[in-house]
């Protein structure tokens, strides 16, 4: 692949996880697939028990990007391997808000009013409801380091002379 096309690219997607970064709280095309994928992990694991079934729409939500991620880096696929976790790291913005949301219910859930919210029953087991803000501002911090380790690691392979043989 041409390198300026490389860091082009690159570029591109760095970009799109920033500006998704900088309206978080807004609905992204990746959310789509977020979505998905945190609907399945409440079905994958509906076995476990209610408190690991909630939690776990969630966690699949957050842990495939990273465990796509972290097979590529272990392929040596590197620039696929940064441009997940700015996946990874969209993805907790979006859990962020979906924990923020734990205290007020506001957000549209996907089933109406009559559906439990996840972060609201797992704050509440937890005995964590009142501590919402901080919990939310954590799982925020961590998607905005993950969408910049992201970002500074792609855009170093993509500038790489030889992008796979950097690890």
């Amino acid at each position: 692949m041409n390198k300026s096309f490389r860091i082009g690219s690159t570029v591109l997607a760095c970009a799109y996880f920033w500006y998704c970064a900088k309206n978080y709280t807004e609905w992204h095309f990746i959310d789509n697939a977020n979505l998905i994928f945190h609907e399945a992990g409440h079905t994958i694991f509906f076995f476990l028990g209610t408190f690991i079934q909630v939690l776990a729409g969630s966690g699949l939500q957050v842990m495939l990007p990273l465990s796509i991620a972290l097979y590529f880096f272990y392929h040596r696929q590197n620039i696929s391997g940064a441009l997940c976790l700015l996946w990874t790291g969209q993805s907790l913005l979006s859990v962020s808000v979906y924990a923020g949301d734990a205290v007020l219910q506001q957000l549209d859930l996907l089933g109406g009013d009559s559906v439990m919210h996840d972060w609201n029953y797992l704050l509440s087991t937890t005995g964590l409801l009142p501590h919402t803000d901080i919990v939310a501002s954590g799982i925020y911090f961590l998607g905005i380091c993950t969408i910049g380790i992201g970002s500074i690691l792609s855009l170093y392979y993509a500038s790489s002379i030889d992008p796979e043989k950097n690890m």
